[in-house]
């Protein structure tokens, strides 16, 4: 092992423990592993015209309300990421609608759904991940109002998505690549 910089001279029981980065993965239902502090610091490090507030706030609802559904909130948040151009937005659906994953949103003239607040959006956008991952019901009230669209447990995995979700036929490899970057970040 290379051991550069200022811990060059550390006896080895004081070096910096590095984790080992976990598989990537791919199943939309289960538990997240990473934590508000590191997806709020990976939004707000991708995107520094962020607040810190806005990216603790969402990294707290995703965790919070994917844990309710069951959802890996680690997928929402990277799929949130993916839709929302790290919360840049840019396309038919703007930062007030509080729509993160593009609920609705088909083309000029149908934007998308709006959301009265960012928890609404957040958990309607659980909801619908919950719909295509899995046959259980919801554990809270529906809020998506495209829910009774869902193929229900059509896409367990986030490869699955493509031609679901989204057209694009690489659209579960956009959201691996975004869990690889998250994870690299949260674990090296």
């Amino acid at each position: 092992m290379v051991v550069l910089g200022s811990c060059a001279n550390l006896p080895r029981e004081q070096l910096p423990v590095q984790k080992a980065v976990p598989e990537i993965p791919v199943s939309i239902m289960g538990q997240g592993q990473i934590g508000q502090e590191k997806l709020a610091g990976f939004l707000s490090d991708t995107n520094p015209a962020l607040t810190r507030e806005k990216a603790y706030l969402l990294a707290r609802l995703y965790i919070e309300e994917a844990r309710i559904e069951g959802v890996n909130s680690d997928i929402a948040f990277s799929q949130m990421c993916l839709e929302t151009g790290y919360m840049k937005f840019g396309g038919l659906v703007t930062p007030e609608m509080n729509n993160f994953c593009g609920l609705g949103s088909i083309g000029p003239g149908q934007p998308g759904e709006n959301f009265p607040d960012p928890q609404t959006g957040v958990r309607a956008h659980v909801q619908h991940l919950k719909g295509y991952a899995s046959t259980e019901p919801l554990n809270r009230t529906l809020v998506d109002p495209r829910y009774r669209w869902v193929k229900y447990g059509t896409a367990p995995t986030i490869h699955d998505l493509a031609g679901r979700w989204a057209t694009d036929r690489e659209y579960g490899n956009k959201i691996s690549g975004i869990l690889q970057r998250l994870y690299d970040y949260s674990f090296l």
